[in-house]
Formats: structure tokens, C-alpha cells, sequence
């Protein structure tokens, strides 16, 4: 029974190579030979699926991993038709090669990286449903009935009627809770799917997630990378979009795309019914109580959890003002007023540096190592292969960019982020002996990844530098190192006995995980059923182990049937959203949906 990839007469071109091992790797899949297809993978070698095979988001390793994915899907999944869709490349002994394939439900993309021991990564991801194909280019709905039709209704009439009924006489299948930017590409998603879906948000108008933060708030990553689904954003977009325009594009882009959206909605409550696998959602509607009746509830909350707001002592007696980093509204109130912000990451940068703009007199007190990479280094090192005009240049799609990211798998990712690091930091050498010269304490994380690593692992600790950093390496900002004691009436008090006249106190020390909104909403008993959120396992800092080798609980089921989690950067949200649409379509529709790998909770919170 084969084993490994013939090697005694390797194919001489990387197409040849490729097409021979996808023709020996079908037929094994064809002929149920679990034995064979696993010995067509590296000893040390890695199968990533995006709901294709397994109904989840899974990796498994090794040829162990391999056999007992394919000794549970093989059957359900009966795939078919791997074939090229471009022409393989090879560099350093790795053949590279684009996929499309098909499974009995669906149709696939994936990618390959071949080796002369086998495959040696495999990215498969379901991109659409046999017979629920989305209405896109030939299949686009024409948008108009022709002919005379008695009592016919306009577009926007049918519109008004859908907002007048859903949520009241017709049920969604779906609710999602948060309409950020991962609410509504998950609702655009499930809107051209054809999935009844409600996204719920108290504020009172898309977009008022970011409209509402403080002034300076802006995107620290580039536009190539922030896409939604559907509908990029215009060629002069700015690199760098300020807040209040991301939030307008929110609220168009909501309005554009038809996502059925309830503002001034909060919930207040939500259980599930196991006999009739359904829940109650009580929400609080502009003063008005509805109850909905999902048959699917998503927390479309972000990355994080609820503000972790400390408890330090004296708080009570302080008798500035106060706020968390979610709360604090500019700094147009606090010029000339001592300002002290504790905390060193993106945040508490970007708020020490407008409180400076404006003439307040600021602290930072950085209470453990940040990270900090400046924005134009990461933005040629770090992102421009993918995310750039070069790349764009070179042919590489935002959806191949966000393939090409898919298909390194979370156990060797740090492995290619190591030397992206390092040249970043040769490159800014002189930035960071001033930064350190000034005592900041800096790292490049556990095993000098830097920060996207550090992103995956706590969803902390790092800062893309856009200015504040020059600031504190100048002492324009002053930077105190130090562990918070207590506030006094006028002050915040440091462990080492250190005085920080205070008017104003902004806590920027980050969030808690999202299923702290499940304990709000739903219990928690349901919480810490379904466990923490974000993370990999990694064993590196504030990232505890067992290894689980994807990000916990997001876009994937969860231990609490028909509760799931939705979020993450603009390229997250872009880019799971598609794949947690197509879980959720799929069980609206009826089809089998056996899921292979259901992740285990190692963490409550």
C-alpha cells in the first residue's frame, strides 16, 4: 500500500508534481483508502479546514491527524474534482499550488505546499453550497418584474413591509448581537444567502460603535486590508481611515447591502430551549420589550469581551474624573489638566497623544512590557506582500491575501513572522534604543513574533506606532513604570510610594473575553459551558495552554448548541464571515452538518 509520495521518479515540473499527487490523493479519497491518503501527507505536515471537510474551523498534524480527520469526514464529504487553478510555483524545495475542488454539499477553494516528503500544509475552505449558490454576476436577481401585475409593490415598499413583519409576524433564524463591523458583514453575508437574520445594536445608528470613541481613534491597519465583504472600499479611500469615516461607511454599507438591522436594541436576555433547540431573546427596542424566537444566536461583539475595568483602592474617593479607555470622549475637556492613563498599548498611545495635541499635561504608567512596531514598518515588511498597491499590483486579490494567511497554520505562523521581526527591528534600530532610552519596556513577544503573533495569542500588548511613540521616547508624555496602589483624593499612588497628580484618570487596560456577554445575557452556567474565547493555546504569555491550534470558539460551533461567536479585525470579520454564514445556511437549510473536532473548553474566562 502506498505510503509517500513516489520518489524514485519525481515529476520534473511543479504542475506535474502537483497534478500527480492530487491525482494519487483523489483516488485514495475515492477508493475509502484512509491509509494511503494520510501517507501522501510529511511526517510533520498540517491539514487546516474551513468547514469543507469537518463542518468546523480544525487543523489537525501529522499523518495520525490527517487519518482520523478523514476516517470521520471521508464518507459525509465524498470530494471530488481537485484539479490546479493556476499554474504551481516552487522556491526553496516547496511546490505551492492553488485548488478549487468539490464535496457532496459544496464546492471548495484550497492551497497546497508540497515538499519531496508530501504535502506538507493544506488549506481547505468551503466557499459555497451546491444548490444555494449566492445571487452574484449571472445568478443576480434582475431587480425589476416586468409587465403589468395588479397591486404590485416598489422595492422600497417590499423593504418596509420586511422591516414592519421581521422580528414581529416572521421569526429570524438568526440573531446576531452587535452591529460593529463583524455584526454587519456576517448579516450582509447571511442577506445574500437568504438566511432570515436580525442584527441587534443599542446604539442609535450604524456605526456609532467607532463614531462615539474618542477623536483620534483611526485604523492602524492599512485599507487593502480592512475590505468588507462585497463592497471594497473606493480606490481614494484614505491608508488610514479616520473614525467618523469608517462609521459613515458603516452605516451606508449596512443600508446598501440590505442587512436588517434594529438600532436602540439592547438585549437584555437570552435561554435556550434543548427540546426545542430554540431561544428566547428579550430585547429591549427603543423602550419597547419584543421577544425573538432564533433558532441561532451569534455574538458579534468583537474580539474582546466587556471593558476590564480595575478595582483599585480609593477609586471612591478620587475626585477627578474617571473612565475606562471604552468611555473616554476626546480630549478637548482636558487642556491644561493633568491626565494619567494607565496602561501602554494602542489605546492608551493613541489617548496620551491627543491629550497632548490639547494641551494637557499627560502620564502614562506602563505596568508591563508593550510591544510597539511603527506603521509605515509594518506596513512594507509586514503587510505589503499582501496588503498593499505592490500587492494589489502583482495580482494578489484581497481574497487570495486572506488565503494566503489561511493556509499557514497557527502552530508554524511565528515561524514566518520570526524574520519579519527581525529585519524590523534592524531596520528601526535607532527608534528603539531612544524608545528604551526613555524607559519604555519593550518586547517583540515570547519568541520575538512580534505582533500579529502576539494579536492571535492574547489580543494585547502591542502598539502600531502612528506618532505617541516619539512622544514618549521626547518625554512629551511622561512614562512612569509601575504597579497602581491606590488613588488618593487628587492622585493615583504607585506601589513605590510615587505621587501622579491626577484631574483625569483614563483606565486603557483593555477587555475581558466575549463570553463575559454571554454570562450577562444568558448566565454563567452558559459561559463557562462554552469557555473562553480567542487565544490558540500558544503556552506564551496571558495565552495559556493545552495547544488547540485555532482561535477558540470563534466562527465555529461552540459547546452550546446554536450559540456562536463572530469578530476580529476588519480582515477577520471579512473573511470568517463567509464561513460562519455558510454553517448557519446550511442547518437553516436542512443539511447534515456533522461536525468533526468540536473544541473542548480548557478556560472559563
Amino acid at each position: 500500500m502506498t505510503q509517500t509520495i513516489d520518489r524514485e521518479a519525481p515529476a520534473r515540473s511543479p504542475q506535474a508534481r502537483v497534478d500527480a499527487w492530487l491525482a494519487r490523493f483523489e483516488a485514495a479519497l475515492a477508493a475509502r483508502d484512509v491509509e494511503a491518503a494520510a501517507g501522501l501527507f510529511a511526517v510533520d505536515s498540517f491539514w487546516r479546514d474551513l468547514v469543507a471537510f469537518t463542518w468546523n474551523i480544525k487543523t489537525v498534524e501529522g499523518r495520525e491527524g490527517v487519518a482520523d480527520l478523514l476516517s470521520a469526514c471521508l464518507d459525509d464529504t465524498d470530494p471530488s474534482g481537485f484539479r490546479t487553478t493556476e499554474t504551481p510555483t516552487e522556491a526553496d524545495g516547496v511546490t505551492e499550488a492553488w485548488l478549487e475542488f468539490e464535496t457532496a454539499t459544496g464546492r471548495g477553494k484550497g492551497h497546497l505546499r508540497l515538499t519531496d516528503e508530501g504535502a506538507w500544509t493544506f488549506l481547505t475552505s468551503l466557499r459555497e453550497l451546491k444548490g444555494f449558490e449566492e445571487p452574484q454576476r449571472e445568478r443576480r436577481p434582475k431587480g425589476v418584474r416586468h409587465g403589468v401585475v395588479r397591486g404590485r409593490r416598489s422595492w422600497a415598499e417590499e423593504r418596509e413591509l420586511e422591516k414592519a413583519e421581521l422580528g414581529y409576524e416572521r421569526q429570524p433564524y438568526v440573531v446576531v448581537i452587535g452591529g460593529g463591523q463583524g455584526g454587519i458583514a456576517l448579516g450582509a453575508r447571511l442577506r445574500q444567502l437568504g438566511v432570515p437574520a436580525l442584527v441587534l445594536d443599542r446604539h442609535e445608528r450604524p456605526g456609532d460603535q467607532w463614531r462615539k470613541r474618542y477623536q483620534s481613534l483611526c485604523l492602524h491597519d492599512p485599507v487593502w486590508y480592512d475590505h468588507l465583504p462585497y463592497l471594497p472600499f473606493p480606490e481614494n479611500w484614505p491608508v488610514f481611515a479616520p473614525k467618523d469615516k469608517i462609521a459613515d461607511w458603516l452605516e451606508m454599507y449596512t443600508r446598501v447591502m440590505d442587512v436588517p438591522y434594529w438600532t436602540r436594541s439592547e438585549v437584555k436576555s437570552a435561554s435556550y430551549d434543548e427540546d426545542t433547540a430554540q431561544w428566547t431573546v428579550t430585547v429591549d427596542r427603543a423602550g419597547e420589550t419584543v421577544v425573538l424566537t432564533p433558532k441561532q444566536l451569534v455574538f458579534a461583539t468583537g474580539m474582546s469581551g466587556k471593558p476590564n475595568i480595575p478595582s483599585f483602592p480609593g477609586m471612591d474617593v478620587f475626585e477627578g474624573e474617571q473612565h475606562h479607555s471604552s468611555q473616554h470622549p476626546g480630549p478637548d475637556a482636558y487642556a491644561g489638566k493633568k491626565a494619567v492613563v494607565i496602561g501602554s498599548n494602542n489605546s492608551a498611545h493613541d489617548i496620551c497623544a491627543a491629550l497632548w495635541e490639547h494641551g494637557a499635561d499627560v502620564t502614562m504608567v506602563q505596568r508591563s512590557s508593550t510591544h510597539v512596531v511603527k506603521s509605515d514598518s509594518l506596513m512594507e515588511i509586514g503587510l505589503g506582500d499582501l496588503y498593499s498597491e505592490r500587492a494589489v499590483a502583482n495580482g494578489i486579490t484581497t481574497d487570495k491575501a486572506d488565503m494566503v494567511f489561511a493556509s499557514l497554520p497557527y502552530r508554524i505562523m511565528h515561524q514566518f513572522q520570526i524574520p519579519v521581526y527581525e529585519q524590523i527591528k534592524q531596520r528601526d534600530a535607532d527608534f528603539y534604543e531612544r524608545l528604551e532610552k526613555a524607559g519604555f519596556l519593550h518586547d517583540w513577544g515570547d519568541d520575538g513574533s512580534g505582533l500579529f503573533m502576539k494579536y492571535l495569542r492574547r489580543g494585547s500588548g502591542y502598539y502600531i506606532d502612528v506618532g505617541a511613540s516619539e512622544l514618549v521616547a521626547g518625554g512629551d508624555i511622561k512614562l512612569v513604570r509601575g504597579q497602581v496602589d491606590h488613588l488618593a483624593r487628587d492622585a493615583v499612588v504607585l506601589s513605590d510610594g510615587t505621587e501622579l497628580k491626577a484631574d483625569l484618570v483614563v483606565y486603557a487596560t483593555g477587555y475581558g473575553s466575549m463570553n463575559g456577554w454571554v454570562a450577562d445575557i444568558a448566565g454563567q452556567e452558559m459561559a463557562d459551558r462554552v469557555g473562553k474565547c480567542w487565544g490558540l493555546g500558544s503556552g506564551t504569555t496571558k495565552d495559556p495552554g493545552p495547544w488547540e491550534g485555532e482561535q477558540r470558539n470563534m466562527w465555529k460551533p461552540t459547546q452550546q448548541p446554536g450559540l456562536w461567536f463572530h469578530g476580529g479585525n476588519l480582515h477577520q470579520s471579512r473573511h470568517y464571515s463567509l464561513y460562519l454564514a455558510l454553517q448557519l445556511k446550511a442547518r437553516y437549510e436542512g443539511i447534515p452538518t456533522p461536525v468533526y473536532g468540536l473544541q473542548e473548553v480548557h478556560h472559563l474566562s
